[in-house]
């Protein structure tokens, strides 16, 4: 599928990336072993755990050469190998230029870790009306452990990741005090997820899942607004990003969303 990227601002790409770069330290905060971290253009949030996406490095300035990039790879990988932790890199590819970024595969290669996703970074400044009638869901707040082993299950399911990985990554409640997350329930079955983070300005929505035997029904779509409402009525935040995968596109299209950078995502 071509993604056609609107004039990008660089309020729009650095909401996106500061949005991304706070979920991720609002998990990391909320772990007993979880690390935040400020080196030299580079932030570091991780959580500790077994599972290397929640292990992350993020770009936190402007990068002008291939030079620059190299050392800034080398200096999270450093971080990383002293503490002998699997981790990952969320490159939002807008703070790089672009002669350096058509080579920034390879020098991520280089440096050991892999290309894993692109991720359309996407903005919305008010979310539009359902283009039909949405389906009725019983949509709870992570709050106990039944709905934080209904998010954890669903996630792991809908990521393709073991389910002791996801648990440890969300088995603390003080990971839940920011990092807000829903489960949407169909006669009392955990079916769909959503979560939002508030930071730059912006509700963040990460982790929209729904499990395989009941998507295409708009149960994540439903999750998804409730959480963005419930943020819009207690913060008075109507701007959102999200990254988006495939699938969501469309969807997150037709929500009102924009696609306005990519975040590249590199693994050991």
């Amino acid at each position: 599928m071509e993604i056609l990227y609107d004039t990008v601002s660089s309020v729009d790409f650095a909401t996106v990336a500061d949005n991304l770069r706070e979920s991720f330290r609002v998990i990391a905060s909320g772990r007993q072993h979880g690390e935040v971290r400020e080196l030299r253009g580079v932030s570091i949030a991780s959580a500790g755990v077994t599972f290397q996406m929640f292990n992350a490095a993020f770009l936190s300035t402007p990068v002008a050469s291939e030079a620059e990039l190299a050392q800034r790879i080398l200096l999270a990988s450093l971080h990383f190998e002293k503490r002998a932790q699997e981790w990952a890199y969320w490159v939002c590819e807008d703070w790089i230029d672009a002669r350096t970024r058509k080579r920034s595969r390879k020098l991520f290669d280089r440096n050991g870790l892999r290309h894993t996703v692109d991720l359309p970074g996407m903005v919305a400044e008010q979310i539009l009306k359902p283009v039909k009638p949405l389906p009725r869901l019983d949509v709870r707040r992570v709050a106990d452990s039944p709905t934080c082993d209904a998010f954890c299950a669903i996630g792991s399911v809908c990521f393709n990741v073991p389910l002791s990985w996801f648990r440890e990554v969300f088995d603390r409640e003080a990971v839940w005090d920011r990092f807000i997350g829903y489960v949407g329930y169909r006669d009392e079955e955990p079916v769909s997820t959503a979560a939002v983070v508030v930071g730059a300005g912006a509700a963040g929505v990460y982790n929209v899942a729904t499990l395989p035997g009941f998507q295409r029904r708009g149960y994540g779509e439903v999750v998804m607004r409730h959480a963005l409402d419930a943020v819009r009525r207690n913060c008075g935040i109507e701007r959102s990003i999200l990254q988006s995968t495939t699938a969501g596109y469309r969807l997150y299209e037709r929500m009102g969303y924009r696609p306005v950078t990519t975040v590249a995502v590199y693994s050991t």
